[in-house]
């Protein structure tokens, strides 16, 4: 995805972000423990500093009933839109999550923010998508990304999506911006792992990413070169590494990584491994256009092996 910010000089393709985010969508279960919890958190905290300092005022309890109960209602709004958008962002409605999360881009919410960059992203990569529109939603996406990232560095998918948004701006921007922006989303993708070790998503685009660079041919090597005295660089080692976490993470989560995973065994001429996850990917069920794509790849690859 991302040295493509090399390959795309010469060749010019940039991976997508991949399309199974791996969000979890909140049942109502869960939704109704996480009310009664926030309204038992209130109640117990009020009756705590009502029982455990000196009497309020009339004036001061009032006012800070109020308080009280505007987080509360801010709580619980927050948690039914969280709840709302990532059932549409489950659903592929992309267009409706937009408009639903757009309504939030004043938020001083990471999780409002992320996502809205997120939805920023996905948009702007659809078919059909104008070349005016397409540059705005990815940059609208990055400063949403940014955002986020301002309030809450500590939020994982903040990193990620600031990672993947950073990358394509950079096809606007120039190749020796691209490049150094390789560096940066790197380090972006690194933080979203340790934040969260089992987002398989962010081993993915980190997997891709040095699977990119692992296999730049020496002639473009020459050209980054010229640009940067130390060029990004990995190996088919350290892509499958990421790889094989991100299925360890989540099984089967995501047919690319299969793909992935098969293509980086051929790059280390290991043709027993290869003709394994090349095998999966080709018969993992391609219900969307890139399964689909990878379905054919995959085939590809296993008629070149025999």
């Amino acid at each position: 995805m991302f040295a493509t910010v090399l390959r795309r000089c010469v060749t010019g393709k940039l991976l997508s972000a991949p399309a199974a985010e791996a969000t979890r969508v909140r049942g109502p279960n869960n939704y109704s423990t996480t009310l009664r919890r926030a309204a038992a958190a209130v109640t117990s905290g009020r009756a705590a500093l009502l029982l455990g300092l000196p009497a309020l005022s009339c004036l001061t309890f009032e006012a800070y009933h109020r308080v009280q109960s505007a987080t509360v209602l801010y709580a619980l709004e927050k948690e039914e839109v969280l709840e709302q958008a990532d059932y549409l962002y489950s659903c592929a409605e992309t267009e409706k999550l937009y408009q639903l999360l757009l309504q939030y881009k004043d938020s001083d919410d990471a999780e409002f923010l992320w996502r809205l960059a997120r939805a920023s992203r996905d948009l702007s990569v659809q078919p059909n998508v104008e070349a005016v529109r397409k540059k705005q939603l990815m940059f609208d996406g990055f400063e949403y990304a940014k955002k986020a990232l301002e309030k809450d560095d500590k939020c994982f998918a903040a990193h990620k999506w600031y990672a993947v948004c950073l990358s394509d701006v950079g096809d606007y921007e120039g190749v020796k911006t691209k490049i150094g922006n390789s560096y940066i989303i790197r380090e972006h993708l690194e933080k979203a792992i340790e934040l969260n070790p089992k987002d398989a998503t962010s081993l993915f685009i980190l997997g891709y990413w040095c699977y990119s660079f692992a296999e730049l041919p020496w002639y473009q090597r020459k050209v980054a070169a010229v640009i940067f005295s130390s060029p990004p660089n990995s190996t088919y080692e350290e892509a499958l590494e990421f790889f094989l976490r991100a299925e360890e993470a989540d099984p089967n989560f995501y047919s690319k990584n299969l793909l992935m995973l098969g293509k980086t065994y051929m790059g280390m001429k290991d043709r027993e491994r290869a003709l394994h996850y090349l095998t999966k990917a080709k018969e993992y069920p391609a219900h969307t256009e890139e399964e689909k794509e990878v379905h054919k790849e995959a085939l590809d690859f296993l008629k070149k092996l025999g």
